[in-house]
C-alpha cells in the first residue's frame, strides 16, 4: 500500500547464548516460538522498509508532512494520488524518510474501504505468498488477501489480540539509507492476549525477547503511582514495544503508535512547537529515557524519547 519504501539491512535480533542448553532467557518464556522460528520462513528485510501509517485530512496533509520535516529532519518522496486498496478508492500517498523512521501518509480523497486505515504499520516482505502462509502458520488472521497495487503486491493480516499490520512487496525493490535510530511499534494488549500475541510475533519476525518487565513504571502510560507489565521484542521489522494493560488508560495513551528515539528530547520538542506540534503528555524521566507526548498537525499522536543519561 505504500508507494515508496525505505530498503536497508540493521539487524536488532542477535541472541545471547546461554549455558543453559544454549538456550536465551525468553526462549524458556516463549517455548513454542523458539521452535516454530526454526520451521518458519525468514521474511523480514529491515527496519528502515517498515512505516508507520498516518492517515490525515487531505487539508492536513501537506502541513503534517511539513512538520514531520521540521521535527525529525528527512525527505520525502513525491506526493501522488493513487488507488491503493484492493477496491475502488483514491488518495494523496506520499512516504517521510526521516533519519528516526519512516512514516507513510495517506489522505484519502474517498471513503476508506474497510479494514484500510486500522493498520498501524507497514512490513517490508521477501515474498508475499510466503509471508502470507507464515502469518497464518503462526496464529495471525489475513483480513485482507493479498492484491496488487500500482508496484507491488499488499495484504493485511491480524494478529491475535487485535493488531493489524500490513504487509508488502514490491516490484522493483528500493533503497534507502539506514536509520540512525531504529523506532519503536508500541502495542497495547490486555493481558488475556499479550504472550499469545508476543508468541505469533515472535514466530513471524524471528525476533527475540529484548526484556519482559513485570514492573515497569506506570508513568509510562499516565499511571504513576502503579506499574504494569512491559515486553521489548527486537527483529529485523524493528522494535516493538508490548504494553500490557488493564484498559484503565489516560489519553493519550494508547492512541500513540510510534516511539522516535532522538539525541536530544528538549532540542527535537523546540523544533516540533515551532513547527506546530502539540504537547500533550510534559516531558518525564524513567531509568531508561526521557519522553514526552506529542500530537502532530493532522491528529498523529506520537512518543519522542532520548535515553537516559546514567
Amino acid at each position: 500500500m505504500q508507494r515508496s519504501r525505505a530498503l536497508g539491512a540493521m539487524f536488532f535480533g542477535v541472541v545471547v547464548l546461554v549455558a543453559d542448553g544454549g538456550l536465551s532467557s525468553w526462549q524458556h518464556s516463549f517455548p513454542v516460538a523458539a521452535q516454530a522460528i526454526a520451521t518458519t520462513p525468514n521474511v523480514t528485510v529491515g527496519p528502515q522498509y517498515d512505516t508507520t501509517h498516518v492517515y490525515v485530512a487531505p487539508q492536513d496533509f501537506d502541513r503534517f508532512v511539513a512538520s514531520l520535516i521540521a521535527t525529525f529532519g528527512g525527505t520525502t518522496t513525491k506526493q501522488g494520488v493513487f488507488t491503493v486498496t484492493p477496491t475502488p478508492s483514491s488518495t494523496m500517498s506520499q512516504l517521510v524518510l526521516t533519519p528516526v523512521g519512516s512514516i507513510s501518509v495517506f489522505g484519502f480523497k474517498t471513503p476508506i474501504p474497510y479494514p484500510f486505515g486500522l493498520e498501524r504499520t507497514g512490513y517490508l516482505v521477501t515474498d508475499m505468498d510466503v509471508a502470507v502462509r507464515a502469518a497464518r502458520a503462526t496464529g495471525a488472521d489475513v483480513l485482507v488477501a493479498p492484491f496488487n497495487d500500482p508496484i507491488g503486491r499488499d495484504a493485511v493480516i491480524q494478529w491475535p489480540g487485535g493488531v493489524n499490520t500490513q504487509l508488502y512487496w514490491h516490484n522493483t525493490a528500493p533503497s534507502y539509507a539506514s536509520l540512525q535510530s531504529v523506532p519503536e511499534n508500541r502495542v497495547y494488549v490486555s493481558a488475556d492476549k499479550a504472550d499469545e500475541f508476543i508468541r505469533s510475533f515472535l514466530a513471524f519476525s524471528h525476533g527475540r525477547v529484548a526484556s519482559d518487565d513485570a514492573h515497569a513504571p506506570g508513568v509510562e502510560i499516565g499511571r504513576s503511582r502503579e506499574t504494569y507489565r512491559r515486553v521489548r521484542v527486537e527483529s529485523q521489522f524493528g522494535k516493538l514495544t508490548v504494553f500490557i494493560t488493564n484498559g484503565h488508560l489516560p489519553y493519550p495513551y494508547g492512541r500513540e503508535m510510534t516511539g522516535y528515539e532522538v539525541a536530544n528530547l528538549a532540542d527535537t520538542l523546540t523544533k516540533a512547537k515551532a513547527a506546530g506540534v502539540e504537547l500533550i503528555v510534559p516531558p518525564y524521566k524513567t531509568e531508561e529515557r526521557d519522553a514526552a507526548v506529542v500530537q502532530f498537525p493532522g491528529g498523529y499522536i506520537a512518543e519522542i524519547h532520548s535515553v537516559a543519561k546514567k
